[in-house]
């Protein structure tokens, strides 16, 4: 029922959203996208290669691999060309390769990595050893520290790392997080690291194509992501409805146009991945329309536009298996506050609150400290005045996230 996995089914590339022409990739091979449906048409030995992750069968899903057992590692014999890593990079060279040299154009180039299951080529597993891979600076070794951290977060931290509450679509329903042991983490933040490496490689191959065009002084080019993942933080995996740092502070690049002269800086302000398509439009040189949420990027601190990035908005909110969460935060000020919407393991009183500069790995809750009840009062008040118009009404659920 939804439109996206009609194209390749039906042999057509759009157009959807906006864009004129739309191919898509998922993280193996499974499923109606074009990437499927291209490996199944070409190398249909590879189809059986990669994790099913798409395979809800619990069993299949949790299951381990690799040198360690981690869940949802896997050894995959996938040539590196046909990984769709190169695949999408592959399909963008050729679509920029269609247009012609005096066109105005914009690209939206997503890879499925770097994502579980961790099943990159194996051909290049020797990049990274993971028994040389430092453990993660969130990763808390002592079993009863991580615990009582966890234990002082709302409930549902504990019940999943217990595992006896999912309430991630990804997450397998039948692994324990309480099970994960440091060289799992190693492992996977090891397959983790060589998927970036694809990603590296392969960007370095589109932009050589733009230069080659004669397009790369007047290219601006932006990288980001959608999530972030646990990979270890609080003895954990995986995402879901944990809004900390791990999950919510994404790696943002905005490299303007070379011939735009901008100055080096890194934005110290809160952005938020809603302020992406004003920015484009900016880059543009049209006006944003109205409904847009956002607000074009500010160069740098002293911008005067920075003056309006004092806070981000992030919200969750998921019906899985009969389990709902919502959540609202605000980062502002250094601090992060979220507050629990009932659901089915809160009943509106929980949340949480953290200093990133005393605490910056986010295992200290302040939520309950009564010296900071009326910095969280503040911060309450300012997370529901700004949150954006409900639309009504709401529109049915069709996918559990």
């Amino acid at each position: 029922r939804f439109p996206e996995n009609g194209f390749a089914r039906n042999g057509t590339f759009g157009p959807h959203r906006g864009f004129d022409h739309f191919e898509s990739a998922t993280h193996g091979a499974a499923g109606p996208l074009h990437y499927a449906r291209w490996l199944a048409d070409t190398h249909p030995e590879a189809v059986a290669m990669f994790y099913p992750v798409l395979d809800m069968a619990l069993e299949v899903n949790a299951e381990g691999g690799g040198e360690t057992g981690a869940p949802q590692v896997h050894d995959n014999p996938v040539p590196r060309e046909w990984y769709h890593t190169d695949w999408v990079a592959d399909r963008t060279i050729s679509w920029l390769d269609s247009i012609d040299a005096d066109d105005d154009w914009f690209c939206w180039m997503s890879f499925p990595d770097p994502h579980h299951p961790w099943d990159p080529p194996a051909s290049e597993l020797g990049r990274v050893d993971w028994r040389d891979v430092p453990l993660p600076a969130g990763y808390i070794e002592d079993a009863a520290q991580r615990e009582a951290i966890l234990d002082d977060k709302p409930r549902h931290w504990r019940a999943w790392y217990d595992g006896s509450l999912v309430s991630n679509y990804e997450a397998p329903a039948n692994w324990v997080p309480a099970t994960l042991t440091a060289d799992q983490v190693r492992e996977v933040n090891a397959r983790n690291a060589v998927e970036c490496e694809l990603i590296d490689e392969a960007l370095g191959r589109v932009l050589t194509s733009i230069a080659a065009r004669g397009w790369g002084d007047d290219v601006d080019v932006i990288f980001t992501t959608d999530h972030g993942e646990l990979q270890g933080d609080f003895g954990l995996l995986f995402k879901g409805p944990y809004h900390v740092d791990g999950l919510m502070r994404l790696p943002l690049i905005w490299r303007p146009a070379p011939s735009a002269m901008a100055t080096p800086s890194s934005i110290s302000r809160p952005v938020g991945l809603v302020d992406l398509a004003p920015t484009f439009c900016q880059i543009a040189g049209i006006a944003a329309p109205e409904w847009m949420e956002g607000k074009a990027l500010p160069l740098d601190d002293t911008d005067a536009e920075a003056r309006d990035f004092e806070r981000v908005l992030t919200e969750w909110d998921s019906e899985l298996f009969g389990v709902a969460v919502h959540l609202r935060t605000i980062t502002r000020d250094g601090w992060v506050c979220s507050a629990y919407q009932p659901g089915y393991s809160h009943d509106g009183t929980e949340g949480e609150l953290y200093d990133l500069t005393e605490d910056p790995l986010q295992q200290i809750n302040r939520w309950s400290d009564p010296s900071m009840a009326s910095l969280r009062g503040d911060l309450l008040s300012d997370l529901w005045d700004h949150q954006p118009a409900m639309h009504a009404p709401l529109r049915r659920v069709e996918a559990p996230v």
